[in-house]
């Protein structure tokens, strides 16, 4: 019987932990009954009592595997670090906590799995979320994915399910801040895409945080493309040449209205001091965040530090329809 492993991380989320493992159990028993499951929580170092009521589900539930990290790695690096740590023969990378990425989608996954898909990838086509968060998502997603050198639908996420051998491909990619959304395209194989809608949150709210968000967008930017460097030299150059055809142009035009214009100039002198120092600041932050991505590289950290970990030498069960489940 072939296992399918589902990845999920949490932080601070003992209103949804428990819904979340009863919504995949009960799948698995209701729709996919000849599949092991295997789900793994990856808890970022909770301060409410999500820690807690994952101890009670894996103590309850051998088919459940907890992650305790030792501290907020934020949810990126957390899932990544739970997707190594599975043992199925295909891998959903990322399950929310929350379900905001539909479970009822994955029966149409594994099948298309089964039906020779290496990857299986959700689109998310619709949003429903407030419209200026729903417009800077799809801007940044058009942007990283024209200038992205990998072939990768706009609204596409995490929500994929990969076959171990996927998952093999991205242990070998050593990075610092893995991406997963794009490392799967990276890896390549055999891939299809599944459109969905994006549902609201039902509980609790995100804690992924704004600044959490950019930074996983400039790690994106980042790691998949370098037209932010190529950009800032073109600019240089534009700006250069502008600057040569601006003194070009005065020096003909002080011969042939000699004494006629004013002569100090000090508006130009102002204007192009701020304007030369807000390129030179932009050019110099886009080659910081490359410097700081090589910077985290070559440190070879860990990608978490992990507190504990629970039931990864339990194992697993064949899950039984909700009818046949004996009662607690």
């Amino acid at each position: 019987m072939k296992t399918i492993s589902i990845v999920t991380p949490c932080f601070n989320e003992e209103e949804s932990v428990r819904h979340c493992h009863e919504a995949m159990r009960d799948l698995f028993a209701r729709e996919l009954p000849g599949y092991r499951y295997e789900h793994v929580f990856c808890d970022n170092a909770s301060v409410d009592r999500t820690p807690d009521i994952l101890r009670a589900i894996a103590a309850g539930d051998p088919n459940v595997k907890v992650i305790l990290n030792a501290r907020n790695f934020g949810p990126a690096r957390s899932c990544f670090n739970g997707v190594m740590a599975t043992t199925g023969d295909a891998v959903v990378l990322c399950m929310p906590v929350d379900l905001q990425d539909p479970p009822a989608l994955l029966p149409q996954f594994v099948g298309l799995w089964e039906a020779g898909y290496e990857v299986v990838y959700g689109i998310r086509v619709t949003r429903e979320e407030g419209r200026v968060m729903r417009s800077v998502r799809g801007l940044y997603y058009r942007v990283l994915t024209s200038l992205s050198e990998l072939v990768v639908p706009q609204g596409t996420g995490d929500y994929q399910l990969v076959d171990r051998k996927v998952v093999e491909a991205m242990r070998q990619i050593d990075d610092s801040s893995p991406f997963m959304r794009m490392m799967t395209f990276e890896c390549g194989f055999r891939s299809v895409g599944v459109p969905y809608r994006w549902a609201r949150r039902q509980r609790g709210v995100s804690k992924n945080s704004l600044i959490s968000l950019v930074d996983q967008g400039m790690n994106g930017l980042v790691t998949f493309t370098t037209a932010p460097l190529r950009l800032a030299m073109f600019a240089g150059f534009a700006v250069a040449s502008l600057a040569l055809l601006y003194s070009l142009a005065s020096l003909v035009s002080g011969l042939v209205f000699y004494r006629e214009l004013a002569a100090p100039g000090i508006m130009t002198l102002i204007t192009a001091v701020f304007f030369f120092g807000g390129v030179q600041l932009f050019a110099m932050g886009i080659l910081a965040e490359y410097i700081l991505a090589i910077y985290g590289q070559v440190r070879k950290k860990p990608i978490v530090f992990e507190r504990a970990r629970m039931n990864f030498d339990r194992p697993a069960e064949i899950p039984q329809p909700a009818a046949l489940r004996p009662v607690a």
